[in-house]
């Protein structure tokens, strides 16, 4: 995944790209680039994060008022000055910036090989200006060069096309994300919202298979599938420009964990007509399935836990990345949640579209509005969690549970009493997030913080949380750190257990007695346990308190994890808002 700027207006646009790219590098950080028009284009690009490259290209020095930028995340070719972008055609006119995978671009090098071209990467984006070089020099203008191209591609694209000689962008996408902001005069594409929020919050959200023609005097678009002109509405969005800037943190991460006090009332101050018109849908369904991808997944799994708990009601949970191969299962009865913080997710998506093609229902559950799952389903409801800049899903995942564990609560007739009990969490969570709870977590941290291995667990709600606890603490930490259900425990995992091998367990009221015995075998193995409970217990060496909060446990039992793997991630040396080899969402299969 990688992120995209373009803009085209009366300012001087190296600075509104690097703006622009400052606040996409969360979604790729190994090079970036930028090209701007004035008498003519000029490329900066390197490798390296953006902060450090601002210092040696000195993009702001560069003229014009229209131009492209981009952050790159490696999917085909080495991180390497010639493979970052943008790229550009052979004749050195025509510049692209790109998202996605061209599934057929080695076909494609070797068509153009044939008839000429040299190559000066190893990517499949520079198939791209080099196909619209081709298609110019055989008659077509600039626009219809860059149509006839981006029809000969399979596989996903985001693209933003510049010119030599033209104040023109085309702007293109067919399964990866692009978003184009209308300020007074001006106007900016991207790949998500927070790259031009401080200049516009007026947005038109494209569709696959759109082609926009953006110019001083307007934007018009195309169906690339259709070939026919199509229309767009402008949606007005209601983020904050300040909830995507750090402000006074250092990092992203623990800014977005701080702030979940407040995400999770969001997240429950939904439309009570819509709630109940989805509670019937759920009523009607014969079959229910949960999808989601990492963070996403595992707040589907901790939701298979609460549904039967509060409703009574069995839902199947899946990766989304596996889910097309039990679409033989789905009929026009069946109901599919498909869970997405950004709504772009390739695996959702690809299982939206198996759920589609057999007539399911589909309901999302995304942090985006007018992002693609919300388009391809039939219902969909938002987190109104804001801008989640970090990598790692902190406020999201929390918010999701919220959400679902109020669907479960409605499904079951008590709405209100699952909202008075969210409405609780709110001084849990503010104290679990104080300076004096990140302190004593910071201790554990430094106690942990050359630890190569360690091990989670819990029962029942609380193995779902270990999973995701398990989670953040290697993505961001890069510490091996694996989950077990408690019962599984005896049959292979104890044998890992060494002396000091750290253990956390995450304990309530109803799993306690089992789930204190499991811990009792690994201390007795010389395993060293962190309890994360809401009473002290003789085995913990080191212990958290989280209070009870019953079928809410997943919602703030996580928040001390979250912290945990924040303070192993800088006590490392690491970034926690950049995590390597990964992107905020993975858009491309």
């Amino acid at each position: 995944m990688c992120g995209i700027i373009g803009y085209m207006g009366h300012r001087k646009a190296s600075s509104i790209l690097l703006k622009g790219l400052k606040h996409l590098e969360y979604r790729g950080y190994d090079s970036a680039g930028m090209a701007t028009l004035s008498s003519k284009v000029e490329v900066r690009k390197d490798v390296g994060k953006i902060a450090e490259l601002e210092k040696r290209l000195r993009f702001e020095e560069m003229e014009g008022e229209v131009g492209i930028g981009h952050t790159r995340w490696a999917t085909h070719g080495r991180v390497t000055k010639e493979n970052a972008h943008p790229h550009f055609s052979q004749n050195k006119k025509i510049y692209v910036v790109h998202n996605g995978i061209i599934e057929n671009y080695q076909e494609l090098r070797k068509f153009l090989k044939n008839n000429g071209f040299r190559f000066y990467s190893e990517t499949d984006t520079e198939v791209i200006p080099n196909l619209i070089q081709y298609e110019m020099e055989r008659g077509k203008n600039f626009e219809e060069a860059c149509k006839a191209a981006l029809k000969r591609l399979d596989g996903s694209f985001a693209v933003v096309i510049m010119h030599e000689g033209e104040e023109k962008l085309i702007a293109a996408r067919r399964g990866s994300p692009l978003v184009i902001g209308v300020g007074d005069g001006e106007y900016f594409v991207a790949s998500d919202i927070p790259a031009f929020l401080e200049f516009t919050k007026k947005v038109i959200f494209m569709y696959d298979w759109d082609f926009a023609v953006i110019t001083k005097n307007g934007i018009k678009f195309y169906n690339l599938k259709e070939d026919r002109e199509v229309e767009r509405s402008i949606d007005v969005i209601d983020w904050d420009a300040e909830q995507a800037r750090k402000g006074e943190f250092k990092h992203f991460m623990i800014k977005e964990i701080l702030e979940q006090a407040e995400t999770i009332q969001r997240a429950i101050m939904q439309d009570e007509d819509i709630v109940a018109a989805i509670v019937e849908e759920m009523k009607k369904a014969k079959g229910i399935f949960f999808v989601g991808c990492g963070s996403s997944y595992h707040a589907c799994f901790a939701a298979s836990y609460i549904f039967s708990k509060i409703a009574n009601l069995h839902v199947n949970v899946m990766l989304a990345s596996e889910f097309p191969n039990f679409k033989h299962f789905l009929t026009k009865e069946t109901l599919v949640f498909a869970v997405s913080q950004s709504g772009e997710t390739a695996d959702v998506l690809e299982a939206v579209r198996a759920a589609k093609e057999k007539g399911s229902k589909v309901i999302s559950i995304t942090n985006v509005k007018g992002s693609s799952i919300t388009r391809y389903s039939d219902s969909f409801l938002l987190l109104n969690a804001g801008p989640e800049i970090c990598v790692l899903s902190t406020k999201t995942y929390t918010s999701q549970l919220a959400l679902l564990t109020l669907l479960a609560y409605a499904y079951a007739g008590r709405y209100e009493e699952g909202r008075k009990r969210l409405k609780y969490l709110w001084n849990v969570v503010y104290n679990l997030t104080s300076r004096t709870s990140r302190e004593m977590i910071k201790k554990l941290a430094e106690k942990l913080k050359n630890e190569e291995h360690l091990f989670v667990i819990g029962r029942g709600l609380q193995y779902a949380t270990a999973l995701e606890a398990a989670l953040k603490i290697k993505e961001v930490s890069y510490i091996h750190a694996e989950a077990f259900a408690g019962g599984e425990l005896k049959h292979g995992t104890i044998a890992l257990i060494e002396d000091g091998t750290p253990c956390m367990v995450f304990v309530s009221e109803e799993t306690e007695k089992e789930i204190i015995s499991n811990a009792v075998e690994v201390k007795s193995r010389g395993g060293y346990i962190i309890g994360i409970s809401p009473k002290n217990n003789d085995v913990f060496d080191f212990w958290i308190k989280v209070p009870e909060c019953g079928v809410a446990n997943p919602i703030v039992q996580i928040i001390p994890a979250q912290i945990l793997a924040y303070q192993l991630a800088v006590l490392r040396g690491y970034d926690p808002d950049k995590p390597r080899n990964l992107a905020k969402s993975v858009t491309v299969k």
